[in-house]
């Protein structure tokens, strides 16, 4: 969708009124300054609808990104705990017997 664009000349010679009265008409404006996007003009309602969807995209990150750092969290608890450290060396110390296959996943 291409919006439609009014010169900032244009802004300075037709005034508040004129620009306004042409939002109304035509719905959100490009105003340019030799021909090269500057700002957009919406009207109100829109604009606090725009900020709406943003601020649940920003809540729903936020909820994600705090669920991952949950997850990890608990992941590296078990490293914490006591006799962690000896689990680990032997279990590093160990040869991998994994017969011909490539393991991965969460758990060993």
């Amino acid at each position: 969708m291409t919006l439609p664009t009014v010169p900032a000349a244009d802004v300075k010679k037709r005034g508040w009124r004129g620009l306004m009265r042409r939002l109304e008409q035509e719905g959100p404006l490009v105003v340019t300054n030799h021909d090269e996007p500057e700002a957009v003009i919406v009207p109100v309602e829109e604009y606090q609808s725009l900020l709406a969807i943003a601020n649940q995209a920003r809540a729903r990150d936020a909820a994600a990104l705090d669920a991952l750092r949950r997850k990890f969290d608990e992941r590296l608890a078990a490293l914490r705990a006591r006799g962690a450290g000896d689990r680990l060396r032997a279990l590093a110390r160990r040869p991998a017997r994994l017969h011909g296959k490539v393991r991965a996943g969460s758990g060993f």
